[in-house]
């Protein structure tokens, strides 16, 4: 595949140069004048600077772009590499509010084409060695009572998106939703009434299927780590970094017999699992343009993007308002849209009806023309029950049962 990197964001770099790597993909335009001539040798002998982004996207033979552009032209580079029909991989977060993250979801619904996010922080093998030993039932500790991050940098933690100092993302929300599910409630403090990089944070709330979270992060320590506790009704599970990430991890926990276990990872590159998503959803793009039911273990979606900007927003919220944030989430599927395109058609309605009534009082026999319409909005109604479920339903199924052979 030949591809083309729009800026120079260290994401987007890295997931360049891994894709390079493989030997299966070739990039052939960058954007970025300021990339020097190593980083240029690294990504290959046929990756030319082209400043022009409409002069890239012309390229008929360019087939996917990664937008690693700065915060004053991400969302027009998003925008333009998705109406060009490419397959897109973009920088993660794309902008601090979740409505560029929307309006990508529904370009990319017209295009067909895959859209992922560089998002790889629970692609670590150290966080799915956890999961597959809970899910093996190699350790049981029994239903997830509270998961507990703690994230400690020497510089900042929290990460700035742009210019915007009020608006910095918060990381992690990746990970808690791949152990814990979707979460139903975000409570988040900090010292002002605004999060700052380099200021404390506290986030805590709960998951819809139960079970708590908390997470602390704390810039300017003497020293970097990172720390997960999953904690349940009968044992807990701890995966440890004590340099922090992307350094070594430690996952510890107790077996059956009661007997300490620990598995330990030097520094891990997470851009070849980033890869390799990308190349399966290329072969199977249907899969990336429905939202999934909830994150799913070493695979990442741009619904998990829109996911934790939404909690990003949560959590400013909360902060700004001094109380809980609660999520609410609402699929997009086929009864949604009936319920939409039906309210739109019955304020239409009303608005006929109240029409043909004042116009009634110079000409009486129009009053009669209010009951046909009335009976065709009643008619619309019984489309409800007209239309079968039934293949919605096998059709869900169906790519569910897909996914889990898969």
């Amino acid at each position: 595949m030949r591809f083309a990197l729009l800026g120079n964001h260290s994401d987007g770099l890295d997931m360049a140069y891994a894709l390079v790597a493989t030997g299966r993909h070739q990039i052939v335009a960058v954007t970025s004048p300021s990339l020097d001539a190593d980083q240029l040798a690294r990504l290959g002998e046929n990756a030319r600077r082209i400043d022009d982004l409409e002069e890239v996207l012309a390229d008929p033979t360019i087939e996917a772009v990664i937008v690693a552009s700065g915060p004053a032209h991400r969302d027009v580079h998003l925008r333009r590499a998705l109406q060009s029909e490419r397959d897109v991989l973009c920088f993660y977060p794309p902008d601090p509010a979740p409505d560029l993250a929307y309006e990508a979801a529904m370009l990319q619904n017209d295009s067909g084409h895959v859209l992922l996010p560089l998002l790889h922080e629970a692609l670590h093998p150290g966080l799915l060695r956890l999961i597959d030993l809970r899910t093996s039932g190699e350790i049981q500790i029994g239903a997830t009572v509270l998961i507990d991050l703690q994230h400690c940098g020497s510089g900042a933690v929290l990460q700035l998106v742009g210019s915007r100092e009020d608006k910095p993302s918060i990381p992690g929300w990746h990970v808690l939703r791949t152990l814990g599910g979707e979460v139903a409630e975000v409570t988040a403090f900090a010292f002002a009434e605004e999060a700052s990089v380099d200021a404390a944070l506290l986030t805590s709330g709960r998951f819809e299927k139960g079970g708590l979270f908390r997470a602390a992060f704390l810039p300017g320590r003497a020293q970097s780590s990172w720390r997960l506790v999953v904690i349940g009704q009968e044992g807990r599970v701890e995966l440890d970094f004590p340099l922090g990430r992307p350094g070594p991890a430690f996952l510890t926990w107790n077996d059956l017999d009661g007997r300490v276990h620990e598995e330990a990872w030097d520094l891990c590159d997470p851009w070849p699992s980033m890869v390799r998503i990308f190349e399966s959803a290329i072969a199977n793009p249907a899969k990336t343009l429905h939202s999934a039911k909830g994150p799913k273990p070493g695979v990442v979606t741009w619904q998990d993007a829109v996911r934790c900007l939404e909690l990003d927003d949560a959590a400013r919220r909360s902060i700004e308002r001094r109380r809980a944030s609660s999520m609410e989430y609402q699929e997009a599927n086929e009864e949604v849209g009936f319920k939409g395109t039906m309210t739109l058609v019955g304020c239409g309605l009303i608005w006929v009806v109240l029409l043909l009534f004042i116009v009634s009082i110079w000409v009486p026999p129009l009053r009669w023309g209010i009951v046909p319409v009335l009976v065709l909005f009643l008619g619309l109604q019984l489309f409800r029950w007209i239309i079968p479920r039934g293949r919605a339903q096998n059709e869900a199924q169906s790519k569910e049962t897909t996914s889990r052979e898969r």
